[in-house]
């Protein structure tokens, strides 16, 4: 009645004074104003040798963008932007997986004997690696055999980790060996090719005109159209599901996720069986859109999907990140690599520079981290 009243800044707050100038901006929205800026550094840097980036400057091709070059970016980063979005939870349930690549290059090979064709212009497939039986087989056969494959080897990192409970990295960087064995075994190191109609298909039809009932076309983009519709799946399932909240509680505090009664052990096998199957997925894509598979193919993808989370916000540490921050990360990565391509640097360069962006990303996240302990 008679008492000092309580002002409405410090109103169930303890005292403290919620001070609006100290509201941090979404990491998101600090990854989307760094892309901007690449994009127009790299604009810049075209127009000064009379060409352009991102726009199209042919009087004699329609369009008012480079659509050529979009194409091109949009599926280097479509492939390990889909591996990127199973890191991304694995590092928010404050693990690491180094072994993505290595699972892309052991399901491509596996996958493709069992989507080859039993003739090519006639005559036996000079590729075929299994029997006859394997031949000519569904098109979902082969893709049952990746993700059982994806699944299969995410299990083994999850349960390695959950239960013996040795670190994600030394239990990762296993199975990135032994995957990579398995890769080279399969068919004593030979590319695996001719693959049937079907699942070429796979990745070089139009499934955006086919799931727009012919509305919509982008024939030869099926991995860019999977990346968005995977990306807005597990958007939503990180937001809005039991197992998304339970991934953050783990990666915020593992102790604490134990005591408020959550399967803490169960949960982390499952994040890393379903970033198995995210890494499939890109190797079935990869393989359709090359027409074959090779032993090498994934080589460094874990690296750049790990830069690709990180530099769209997802915090090392555990407990913080988005999928949105990822894609917008993978954009990053994208545009500088195509930017470098643009202006004509060696490809040598361009390696050393993908090294100075993940040493840079980690960089990043450590400020961040003690940007958020400072207050």
């Amino acid at each position: 009645m008679g008492g000092t009243p309580v002002s409405q800044g410090t109103h169930g707050l303890g005292g403290l004074k919620y001070d609006p100038a100290k509201k941090a901006r979404p990491p998101e929205l600090n990854v989307l104003v760094a892309l901007v800026v690449i994009t127009i550094i790299f604009e810049v840097l075209n127009r000064l040798n009379g060409t352009s980036f991102l726009f199209n400057l042919r009087d004699n091709v329609p369009g008012l963008f480079n659509q050529q070059r979009i194409d091109i970016m949009l599926l280097q980063v479509s492939i390990t932007g889909i591996i990127a979005l199973g890191v991304t939870q694995v590092i928010i349930l404050g693990g690491i997986d180094l072994s993505s690549g290595s699972v892309v290059g052991a399901t491509a090979m596996i996958v493709m004997s069992f989507a080859q064709t039993a003739l090519v212009n006639g005559n036996p497939n000079p590729k075929a690696v299994l029997g006859e039986w394997a031949m000519d087989l569904p098109v979902l056969a082969p893709i049952l055999v990746g993700l059982a494959c994806g699944l299969f080897a995410g299990m083994i990192n999850g349960l390695l980790i959950a239960y013996t409970r040795i670190p994600p990295f030394i239990a990762t960087l296993g199975m990135m060996v032994s995957a990579r064995g398995v890769a080279r075994w399969w068919s004593n190191g030979q590319p695996v090719s001719f693959p049937t109609e079907s699942y070429a298909g796979l990745a070089n039809g139009d499934l955006l005109g086919t799931l727009t009932f012919g509305l919509l076309h982008w024939p030869g983009q099926n991995p860019a159209v999977v990346f968005a519709l995977l990306t807005v799946l597990f958007q939503v399932v990180m937001i809005r599901t039991v197992y998304g909240k339970r991934t953050y509680a783990i990666g915020s505090n593992e102790a604490a996720a134990r005591m408020s009664g959550i399967a803490v052990d169960r949960h982390k096998v499952l994040v890393y069986m379903i970033a198995g199957a995210l890494a499939a997925v890109a190797a079935i894509l990869l393989t359709s859109k090359n027409l074959t598979a090779q032993a090498g193919m994934g080589v460094m993808y874990e690296l750049d999907a790990i830069a690709m989370a990180v530099i769209g916000g997802v915090s090392l540490s555990g407990g913080r990140g988005s999928m949105v921050g990822t894609v917008l990360g993978a954009a990053i990565f994208s545009v500088i690599i195509s930017g470098f391509t643009s202006i004509r640097l060696d490809a040598y360069y361009q390696e050393m520079v993908k090294g100075v962006i993940i040493v840079g990303a980690v960089v990043l996240d450590q400020w961040r981290q003690r940007s958020r302990a400072r207050g």
